[in-house]
């Protein structure tokens, strides 16, 4: 805003004068500013706007007189080179019979002293002229300046070019890199041969990515190149994911305060590595604070802008700059042009007062003047202007790292190409209206911008210029290290290129070997806010704190995390579960009950032991088949009771080892089976104690007709088939089969049998309870019977503990999980089995082989004798 009402006040009263003095028949110049300058004439002039003093003294104002001219102070070498090296330039251009024949090149350069008002001034004076008056206003001839190589900071170039630029006037900038500059709407005749700060700060971005530095401090100057790249630096950093530890505004008026301010902050921070976007006229200041407080373990990133100032590389900064990584415009060689710096002499002309100055600065003596003089201009020796530069080595003299030169050098040769083709074009194959071509001696500015809107050349270096529809110069930057010398002061080593391709991208070369590191360690600092998150865990960021700035939580079980700081954990797939160490995805252990497993060999030990019980009374049965406790009670039917248990004590090696189709579609199958074929033995032989029992008295002499041996196989057979149709009905509907459960345990998968029907398998255990509680019904009908080995009594028990295990069996198993669940149903048919065996046989086999004096028939009814 007080850009722009500056601006216009200038053009107000410049308006006024004009019109005043119009009347008059010409226009009189109404006044010159006080600007350091150098000349040189020729058919058509160049201008160039340079830093050659670093700042810029305003007198006070006391509003009682006119008030004087600013001065400039503190002479910048390398400004001089820049504007030497535009002269340079020019005469070269001037000699080459093949770039503007017979066209003659001249220049008028001045000295912005790095400040607005001077550089606006500056700009205005080119703009208009130097001629003291002017009457020709048909505007025919040449304008005073057919473009302008500068200026070299952002501001004034937004200034200068929200001006000119509505005359369409050329300006070719060497060293303004703001982004917004790249708005072709705003600034439609600005060029620039150094990339926009947008690819430099990507180009920073990288080198932070490059050596995982997440967490810096950002310093940054007042201007608009500043305040633009700090915006989009910001920007840059949130979408990489980095953070921004702190970021400080470099005052422009240098106030104490505010530097020490800006030092304790750095300080207490955190962050070891800081970005400075800034001129080094706004941190010349800041440095010298931390000289004076000794300030060291900082890793400085530099921008462009003072990457390869000359200011920092005496041996005093060494301690504190040393090892300072920097972005740096490509550095090229001009042929000739170290000569022509030698062979430089000042001129009497006061109004040439550039070199002047310069000389008085570099050897310490004066001009005379002719006016009053101080007692310290008196000591001072005269200056002859004869002085031999050869035997001074200053940054003026310094070609081996021509950077800004460089850039001014092409931006001059720039406007000589688009001025040369403009020459070139025919008449009826022109670009402009009616196919028509520029009229030489009436050019227009804007005509000059079409045509260096299209240059394309190459340097004698090699390099390739031209520029893009904003008006940039391809993308590339130089990284720099500053390094220490033998003489202890710091040198600058290119250590690696970073450039924009159209189809690579961001590309960035590093020569990590080469790199200087001000540190102990000599090696990278780390700057983080949070250590890097190990695999395994995940990032979570602290309430009210940047996003780098967290801690590092263990992934959940069943997550992993495979990449150092991780923001979330992922899931497992399905049958995978997370390592010990929550890295990777391990497949689950699957579990089932095995024969390797203990639980598995003890239940596999008892069912082999109950079947060698069964075969075992099978022999002692079938040895003593003949005696009358075998043969009581229907022997065929014990020998029945006696398979079937034996089958069901084999069914348990069904239940164990890996589920496959055919154990799952069998285990229960025959486990039911088995179940009813003794249970039914067991219904009938109680049924045939009570019928002999009645078949005893008179009122029930025909009870043992309806319980003969065929009866007694059909009822088995009968009640045994029923079983065996419930299993055919549900193997066929809904067969069991192996399942994998990821239910009971996360981390475990559980190998089990899926029962397919759980109504098929309520049905199979229903029926085998009714049977169990019809028997033990009869049973217990019949154990108070007289006689003296009245089986009904063992039935009764053994049934008793058969219904209380298989009561108990139905809450235990549905509780249990995975393999248990098996085992609990392995264990009610063992626990169920082994009742039966014993509660029934264990006596018989007593009697048999330790008393074999009561297995006669006499024994078996010593209760009826006895009556």
């Amino acid at each position: 805003m007080c850009i722009t009402l500056y601006l216009s006040l200038c053009l107000f009263f410049e308006h006024i004068y004009a019109d005043s003095i119009h009347r008059l028949g010409s226009c009189q110049l109404q006044g010159r500013f006080k600007l350091n300058g150098m000349y040189q004439d020729g058919d058509f002039i160049l201008g160039g706007l340079f830093h050659v003093h670093f700042f810029t003294v305003f007198p006070e104002l006391s509003f009682r007189m006119e008030p004087q001219q600013p001065y400039c102070e503190k002479f910048n070498m390398e400004g001089l080179q820049h504007a030497q090296t535009m002269a340079f330039a020019i005469n070269e251009v001037n000699k080459n019979p093949n770039l503007l024949p017979n066209i003659t090149l001249g220049y008028h350069l001045y000295d912005n002293c790095v400040m607005l008002r001077m550089a606006f001034r500056a700009a205005m004076s080119l703009a208009s002229g130097t001629e003291d008056s002017f009457s020709n206003f048909n505007c025919t001839g040449p304008p005073p300046v057919i473009g302008i190589v500068g200026d070299a900071s952002s501001t004034p170039s937004i200034a200068i070019s929200s001006v000119l630029g509505l005359f369409r006037v050329p300006i070719v900038s060497h060293y303004a890199t703001c982004s917004c500059l790249s708005d072709r709407k705003k600034y439609p005749s600005f060029f620039r041969t150094i990339p926009s700060d947008a690819f430099q700060v990507r180009a920073m971005i990288q080198i932070l990515k490059h050596f995982k530095w997440t967490w810096v401090g950002l310093l940054y100057s007042g201007d608009d190149y500043g305040v633009y790249a700090a915006q989009m630096f910001h920007k840059e950093m949130q979408l990489s994911g980095h953070c921004v530890a702190f970021s400080e505004i470099l005052p422009n008026d240098h106030n104490p305060r505010d530097i020490q301010r800006i030092i304790r902050v750095i300080r207490g921070s955190t962050a070891k590595v800081v970005v400075v976007f800034a001129l080094s006229s706004f941190l010349i200041p800041l440095m010298d604070e931390v000289v004076l407080q000794n300030m060291t373990g900082c890793q400085w990133i530099a921008s462009e802008a003072w990457a390869t100032s000359l200011e920092y590389h005496t041996p005093r900064f060494l301690p504190f700059l040393g090892g300072t990584l920097g972005i740096a415009i490509r550095r090229g060689e001009i042929q000739g042009l170290h000569e022509f710096l030698l062979r430089i002499r000042p001129s009497n002309d006061t109004t040439q007062n550039m070199l002047r100055i310069f000389w008085e600065n570099l050897f310490g003596c004066r001009f005379e003047t002719g006016g009053n003089k101080t007692d310290r201009e008196q000591e001072k020796k005269e200056c002859t202007g004869q002085e031999d530069l050869s035997t001074t080595n200053t940054p003026y003299t310094d070609v081996s790292g021509l950077r800004a030169s460089y850039n001014v050098y092409k931006a001059v040769y720039a406007l000589a190409h688009g001025l040369h083709d403009l020459m070139q074009c025919e008449e009826g194959r022109g670009p402009f209206s009616g196919n028509s071509c520029a009229d030489i001696t009436s050019l227009k500015p804007w005509q000059l911008v079409h045509y260096l809107q299209h240059v394309n050349f190459t340097t004698g270096f090699g390099d390739h210029v031209s520029f893009d529809k904003n008006g940039d110069a391809l993308a590339i930057y130089d990284v720099l290290n500053w390094q220490p010398s033998s003489d202890g002061s710091i040198t600058v080593h290119k250590i690696g290129v970073v450039y924009e391709g159209a189809t690579t991208g961001m590309m960035l070369t590093l020569d990590a070997d080469a790199i200087y590191w001000n540190f102990e360690a000599k090696k990278p600092p780390l700057s983080v806010c949070s250590e890097s998150c190990p695999p395994g865990t995940r990032q979570a960021t602290r309430k009210g704190l940047p996003v780098c700035c967290f801690d590092c939580l263990p992934c959940g079980d069943g997550e992993f995390s495979n990449t150092r700081d991780a923001v979330e954990c992922m899931m497992c797939p399905n049958e995978f579960w997370s390592s010990p160490d929550k890295d990777q995805c391990v497949p689950k252990e699957v579990e089932f009950l095995s024969y390797e497993d203990p639980l598995g060999i003890s239940l596999t030990t008892a069912s082999l032991i109950g079947t060698c019980f069964c075969a075992l009374v099978m022999i002692i049965f079938a040895l003593h088949y003949n005696t009358p406790i075998v043969r009581a009670n229907n022997s065929e039917l014990s020998f029945l009771l006696l398979l079937s248990l034996k089958l069901c004590f084999l069914c348990v090696l069904l239940f164990i080892g890996r589920p496959q189709l055919w154990t799952c579609q069998l285990r229960h199958a025959v486990f039911g089976i088995s179940f009813v074929l003794c249970v039914s033995s067991i219904l009938v032989k109680t049924m045939v104690v009570i019928a002999v029992f009645k078949s005893s008295r008179p009122e029930g002499k025909g009870a043992m007709k309806w319980f003969g041996a065929v009866q007694q196989r059909c009822t088995v057979l009968v009640l045994t088939a029923l079983q065996v149709v419930i299993c055919a009905v549900w193997l066929s509907t809904a067969s069991p089969m192996p399942h994998k459960n990821n239910h009971y345990f996360r981390s475990i998968i559980v190998y089990e049998c899926a029962i397919g029907s759980v109504a098929g398998f309520s049905l199979l255990l229903g029926y085998i309870g009714l049977l169990a509680a019809v028997s033990f019904l009869f049973a217990f009908m019949a154990r108070n019977l007289p006689d003296n080995f009245n089986e009904a009594k063992f039935i009764t028990f053994s049934m008793l503990i058969f219904c209380a295990v298989w009561i108990a069996f139905v809450p235990a198993y549905v509780s249990s999980p995975g393999k248990y669940a098996v085992a609990v149903e392995i264990f009610a048919i063992l626990a169920s089995s082994f009742a039966l065996l014993l509660a029934i046989f264990a006596p018989k086999c007593y009697i048999i082989m330790l008393h074999p004096e009561r297995n006669t028939k006499n024994a078996i009814m010593g209760r009826e004798t006895n009556s």
